[in-house]
């Protein structure tokens, strides 16, 4: 790849094929890859190294997270060719189009203002279950300049450099936090329609699921108590609507069953008529019908999963306990998953 000089760093846990597939499709390129592995037990080291890329091995005495894992990766990627301009994050579960490092670079080569580049995301196993499904549909974000982006984006290295990196103090919704951050000090965050990934969410089944919504209602939380006193209050209005939908409707509609003889719980109807109205809108801006019907019942369902990570943030805090990574995936020891 001809132009600027572009370093990519890769993080994973346990990966197995998908790593290496997502390691296959960037070593070809002229661009350092840095691998960096949380304490995998599939080998996922070995077939980094096997294939030619720098790896680092986090320390498991430390807790790991991604914004660890990442800033790390950085750090040895800029170690090692100090002179890079753009920095690509990857995650062990994605695998590159071809075009996409050059797309990204010429973006931000064009453009002094912007200072992150994201694109399309694919699933790749879209109709294996209704939960890839759902990841798939959050991918297909708005176009243009957006508030945030996922975990998969191009970025100015002096900029990353400038604003800290990542938090690592955040075990989830480091992503936004890095977006909040590089707005606030004037940059644009800006989402391309071309095609970037594929992306092996490889969720089976309702636990997972679940799991992956306590994380995101946990990363809402942490967010918005860190930016509590930012203009606009950051990250806070998804936490009122968590705790107004998964908390204090269920409670008006059950504690007075009693002495309003069951007419309380017609507050209920409120969840399929929310569920309506979600629906209807994506319909408007373009969906697709039943994409957006499905969609909306998770939506309002995993409010409550979301539920339980926002306590749990606040428990921790209250108790001032260590954050730890909430996972999804079934971990893969044997280096097949």
């Amino acid at each position: 790849m001809n132009g600027p000089q572009v370093g990519v760093v890769v993080i994973g846990r346990n990966e197995g094929r998908r790593l290496r597939l997502c390691l296959q499709s960037l070593i070809k390129h002229d661009a350092i890859v840095v691998y960096v592995d949380s304490g995998s037990t599939d080998g996922s080291p070995a077939d980094a190294r096997a294939v030619g890329a720098d790896v680092v091995e986090l320390d498991m005495s430390i807790p790991f997270s991604a914004a660890r894992a990442r800033n790390a990766g950085f750090e040895r990627l800029m170690s090692r060719r100090p002179n890079t301009e753009f920095v690509q994050f990857v995650d062990g579960d994605c695998e590159m189009f071809d075009d996409w490092l050059a797309t990204a670079s010429g973006i931000l080569s064009s453009r002094d203002e912007l200072a992150v580049a994201a694109g399309r995301l694919h699933e790749r196993h879209r109709d294996a279950t209704v939960y890839n499904r759902l990841c798939d549909i959050e991918w297909d974000l708005p176009l243009g300049e957006v508030q945030e982006c996922g975990g998969i984006f191009m970025i100015r290295a002096s900029t990353f450099n400038d604003v800290g990196g990542f938090n690592i103090q955040l075990v989830a919704g480091e992503e936004p936090d890095l977006c909040f951050r590089l707005r606030t000090a004037g940059w644009i965050v800006w989402r391309h329609d071309g095609d970037m990934a594929w992306h092996d969410a490889a969720i089976s089944h309702f636990g997972q699921w679940c799991k992956r919504s306590v994380r995101t209602g946990y990363a809402f939380a942490d967010v918005a108590w860190r930016h509590l006193r930012s203009p606009g209050r950051f990250s806070l209005r998804p936490v009122i609507s968590i705790l107004l939908w998964a908390l204090v409707i269920p409670l008006m509609a059950v504690i007075p069953v009693w002495w309003t003889y069951g007419f309380s719980l017609l507050l209920l109807l409120l969840y399929p008529v929310q569920v309506w109205r979600i629906a209807r809108r994506q319909i408007r801006d373009g969906r697709d019908s039943a994409d957006s019907w499905v969609n909306a019942r998770f939506m309002v369902l995993g409010k409550f999963p979301q539920l339980i990570g926002v306590f749990r943030f606040f428990r921790k805090r209250l108790l001032r306990q260590q954050s730890t990574i909430i996972e999804h995936k079934d971990s893969a020891p044997t280096g097949s998953a």
